[in-house]
This record gives structure tokens, sequence and C-alpha cells, in this order.
């Protein structure tokens, strides 16, 4: 089973260059309980980057660029598929 909406989707977040992000993502429920990935203008997040970190369905940037500004999708999967948030949009000015 999983449900269509979101118990929490992400909000649009406004930062300045430098300063620390977090977007928030609930997902919707789920047997079993749905794992969180995010994706950034449509291309998957990795938390290989290390000044991203990816914990219980926040999208933690540590110090913000002008590159991580963009529009994030939290994405929801379990064995019966995935489902996408509304987007979010991270503004770094």
């Amino acid at each position: 089973v999983l449900r269509d909406d979101f118990r929490q989707p992400p909000g649009d977040v406004v930062v300045a260059a430098g300063e620390p992000a977090v977007l928030e993502c609930v997902p919707p429920r789920g047997h079993p309980e749905p794992s969180i990935s995010w994706k950034k203008n449509g291309v998957r997040v990795s938390d290989k980057d290390e000044h991203l970190t990816i914990r219980g369905g926040k999208l933690m940037v540590a110090s913000t660029h002008k590159s991580d500004a963009g529009v994030y999708v939290c994405v929801a999967t379990n064995v019966v598929g995935e489902r996408d948030s509304e987007p979010a949009e991270l503004v770094v000015f």
C-alpha cells in the first residue's frame, strides 16, 4: 500500500548564500513504510554530496551555494511504487 497524499509536502525555502537550508517531507502512509529520496530539477539528489544530508525525510544543506537553488521534489518509494510530492523551490540569494 502507498497512499497518494504526503503527510507533509516540502515548502518553499528562501535563504542567503552560506546559510543552512532544510527542506522537510513526511511521506504518505504506506506498507511497508516508504523510503524517501529527493530530486532537484528532476535529477535524483545523491547524499554522497558532502554538503547535503538526507535524514528522516529532511534534506539538509549545511551551507547553501547559488548552485543549490532549484526545484526540489520529495520522492516516497516502497514495493508498490513511488509518489512525488508537490515541488518546492529553494531560493538562494
